[in-house]
Order: C-alpha cells, then sequence, then structure tokens
C-alpha cells in the first residue's frame, strides 16, 4: 500500500522529557490515523525535526521511496522553522500540514506553563506556516481536532489526491496515430505535459495493434467475450463484429501492459489495418481505469485516467465525454453529451447493450458499441487545456438528470446535464475559459478534489457554479 510520512516538528528547549512526550503523542496519531484510513493510505512515523540535519534526512527518505505519496507534518511545539528549509527545498511530493493538537480541550483547572510550553501547536504551525508561504511551496491545510470526522476526511481526501499525482507522476500515454487533423484544442505540447505532470507521452503507429491483433488466438477472443456477456446483454445477432472488437482489446491490453502504459489515444483518421473503428473495446478499457481519449486527445486520456484514480473507493462514476447538443427550451436548457462511440461504461445507469450501427465517419465497417443511459445526480466536468505558457483546468459544477424522453434512433451511450448555476452563464462561462469539448464527467468526485489537485500540481484552475455570476464572465475572459 502506498503510505504518507508523518514528520512531527519540536526542538530540544524544553528537554527531554518533553521530547518523549511528543513523540508518545505523534504514535499515537498515527496510529489513529492509521485505523481510521487503512482502506486508503498508510501513516509512517519519521524522527521528529528537531535540527536541520533531522529534517534533511527525513525528507530525503521521503523522496527516495517509491511508496511514498506525500509527507504529512504537524508542530506539536514550536519548531523553529529555519531548520526546515533544506529539507523542505528538496520536497518534491505533496505536503500536508496538519494543524492540529494533542488535546481537544484544554484543561482549564490544571493548566500550567509546562502544559503551555508542550503543546503549542496555534504557535509552532504559524512558524511553519511562514516558512511555507515564504518558499512559496505549494501544499494543504487541515485545521481541527484530528479525531474528529470532518478532519479525518479532509485528510483522506488530500491521500486521494496525492495517490492520483503519484499515478500521474509515473504515467506513459500510447498514442496510436496523431491529433486529429486541423483541431486545436486537443493538440498542444507533450513536453510540457512530462514536465509539468510526468506523463510519458510516446507515439507509435495503429499498425503496431492491427499486426498484434492477427496473432490473438480464437481462445483469447472466446475469454473476452465471455467477459462481454457477463457484463453486457447482447443486443445483436451481428456477433462476428463484436468478436472483431474483443480482438482488438486483447491486443491493445497486451500491448499496454508490454510497454508500460496506462492511457492510450486513437483517431478515426488513422486506422490502417483495423476494420472497425474501436469501439466496444475502448469502452471496455475504460471501465477498468484504463484512461482513453478519441482523435489523438493525449491530455485528456491521461487526465480521466489520474481522476479515475483519484475517484477509486468512491461511489458514482468517472469518465470520458463531449459536447454535442442542446435542448434550447427556455428554462429548461439541457445538454446532451456521448461521443461517436466510447462513452465509458463505469457511467452506465444500467446495463449497457451490446449494438452494432454504422459509424458514418472514418469509412470503416459498422463498430460494435455499449449503449446505455448514465448515472445522474449532482457532478462536476472538469477538463484540462494548453495555452501555451501555461495549463489550465476548467471545471464547472453540473447536474445529470434522466433523459426528457425516449432516443430510440440514437446509437450511442450518451449522457444529460444542466449546466449551473443557469444554462447562459455556465456554458458562456466555459467558453470564455477556454474549455475543451472533451472533458472528465465525475458524480465521485467534487469541485474541492479538482482544487486541491490544482494547488498541489501549481494549476491554474477556473470554476463554475452556483456562485457564479455574469460579472464573472469578464474576469474569465482577462486571464
Amino acid at each position: 500500500m502506498k503510505k504518507i510520512y508523518f514528520i512531527p516538528g519540536s526542538q530540544d528547549l524544553y528537554g527531554e522529557e518533553c521530547l518523549r512526550q511528543v513523540a508518545a503523542d505523534c504514535k499515537e496519531m498515527v496510529d489513529f490515523l492509521n485505523e481510521k484510513l487503512s482502506d486508503t493510505i498508510q501513516f509512517e512515523l519519521l524522527p521528529t525535526v528537531e535540527t536541520s540535519e533531522i529534517c534533511v534526512e527525513d525528507m530525503k527518505k521521503a523522496v527516495c521511496d517509491d511508496d511514498c505519496v506525500g509527507v504529512c507534518v504537524w508542530m506539536h511545539t514550536f519548531s523553529p522553522a529555519k531548520m526546515w528549509i533544506k529539507g523542505l527545498q528538496i520536497l518534491n511530493k505533496p505536503l500536508l500540514h496538519l494543524h492540529t493538537q494533542a488535546n481537544e480541550k484544554l484543561p482549564y483547572e490544571t493548566i500550567d506553563m509546562d502544559f503551555m510550553n508542550l503543546n503549542q501547536a496555534a504557535h509552532g504551525d504559524r512558524e511553519f506556516g511562514f516558512i511555507l508561504a515564504r518558499l512559496n511551496i505549494p501544499h494543504q491545510v487541515v485545521a481541527g481536532y484530528y479525531k474528529h470526522d470532518d478532519f479525518i476526511a479532509k485528510v483522506k481526501q488530500f491521500a486521494q489526491v496525492a495517490k492520483a499525482i503519484d499515478f500521474s507522476y509515473h504515467m506513459r500515454v500510447a498514442t496510436f496515430g496523431n491529433n486529429m487533423r486541423d483541431v486545436s484544442v486537443t493538440d498542444g505540447n507533450r513536453l510540457s505535459c512530462e514536465i509539468k505532470y510526468g506523463w510519458e507521452i510516446k507515439y507509435w503507429g495503429i499498425g503496431e495493434i492491427a499486426d498484434l491483433a492477427k496473432e490473438i488466438t480464437d481462445k483469447e477472443i472466446d475469454d473476452k467475450m465471455a467477459e462481454y456477456k457477463s457484463k453486457y446483454e447482447m443486443a445483436t445477432d451481428r456477433e462476428d463484429v463484436v468478436r472483431e472488437q474483443a480482438r482488438y482489446e486483447v491486443a491493445f491490453e497486451k500491448f499496454l501492459k508490454e510497454n508500460g502504459c496506462s492511457a492510450f489515444t486513437d483517431s478515426f483518421q488513422d486506422l490502417h489495418g483495423l476494420n472497425q473503428l474501436p469501439g466496444i473495446a475502448a469502452q471496455n478499457m475504460m471501465a477498468k481505469g484504463v484512461g482513453f481519449g478519441p482523435e489523438g486527445d493525449y491530455k485528456i486520456a491521461a487526465f480521466q485516467a489520474v481522476l479515475e484514480k483519484m475517484a477509486e473507493g468512491r461511489e458514482g462514476g468517472t469518465g470520458f465525454m463531449e459536447d454535442y447538443t442542446y435542448d434550447l427550451t427556455p428554462g429548461e436548457e439541457v445538454e446532451l453529451a456521448s461521443h461517436m462511440l466510447e462513452v465509458p461504461a463505469q457511467l452506465a445507469a444500467s446495463k449497457p447493450r451490446i449494438e452494432v450501427h454504422p459509424l458514418g465517419i472514418g469509412g470503416k465497417s459498422d463498430p460494435a458499441r455499449l449503449v446505455f443511459d448514465c448515472v445522474q445526480g449532482d457532478g462536476i466536468q472538469v477538463t484540462l487545456i494548453d495555452l501555451g505558457d501555461h495549463f489550465r483546468i476548467v471545471c464547472a459544477d453540473v447536474e445529470l438528470i434522466k433523459e426528457p424522453h425516449p432516443m430510440p434512433n440514437l446509437p450511442v451511450a450518451h449522457i444529460m446535464y444542466r449546466h449551473k448555476p443557469n444554462f447562459e452563464i455556465g456554458t458562456a462561462a466555459w467558453c470564455y475559459a477556454g474549455g475543451a469539448h472533451h472533458s472528465v464527467i465525475s458524480t465521485a468526485l467534487n469541485r474541492s478534489d479538482i482544487q486541491l489537485f490544482a494547488k498541489l500540481t501549481g494549476t491554474e484552475l477556473i470554476t463554475i457554479g452556483d456562485d457564479t455570476t455574469e460579472a464573472d464572465l469578464a474576469r474569465f475572459y482577462m486571464k
């Protein structure tokens, strides 16, 4: 399991007895955190920082441990912050600052100066907060008593985001073919992505998959078909078409595993050697946490995989989506979002159906795909764009709804949602902010998750929701 190192702060001015109490209180705190968060992360206690040398050694251990996704600090007593500088300067992992204390209540009748000197979180954490501000280090502060449920929930959120950042830093994306010709927002600087987020974006020709698909055995296809039939309703008699998709999925899975890739892209403009555009193959892989971007959109492929990692263990769905069209009935405006094929199965509200229909684009054979209605409830729509000199995340609060009327002639999975605070402001704000037509929809994550990810990665963030006003539109435009 991934871990977070817990590093307390103190000093030696109050003697060994004080330091022994610090160590005992920190162990109790770490044991409690491990009990409450055992399904998410493991905390490991490191030596109390009393000197610059101890701080450097603690931080070196965190930096060099591949299982460590972040560092958690707490100033039990006053810890002069100059001795943290060198250690903090080498830290390259997310930092959580706990502003808490060992005791919930003050012992009013017995409190004396010994108690005051020992329990100085209000003093020491402000000293530590200053040095983080002075060094301009992104971090998260969680304030309150560490045994309270809301405190634990915020620590858990940090752990989930830190794990997603660690996943991001080790991600490799396979791009089969290039960006869809003449499309701008899906393109960008791949080198900048690797520098900023760690994404290694590598190119292969789709012929690699076509050649590998020829080697897939009937037994491997049979096994994949059995998986499909156990998860989905077979609503077509064209089983040969579905078997072709199964062949592609096995080939993709093998290729991604052999090359250490967690996400991939393809393009309907570059399918040399394939008879169909991968449909159910991509949808089923996304349902297992593999990131996917159509038309060569490597940013959304990687970002989707990162957000799915962040949403692990939560209720709700998270997956790729594309903006399509609107119902503009006054006062009832809603968006219909989908894609030509590849809406991920983890967004399904009920058991998806396997169907075969013409695609109408790309000049290939009719592909098999999953058709379904999507989950409902409050959620977010979030995307990542490359503005040349920096990246921007755009995150909008939306309400996912049941389709108002059946759409029997729409042969793709789809989702419908209302924009917040309303259609006019919500969609205009998205356009002003440069939000892409490819995005990630999630009912498992919320705006605060994205805000924390943006803060810890140093990414510009624009949020849209009930608190967005028409006056904000000019601010979005000026950014």
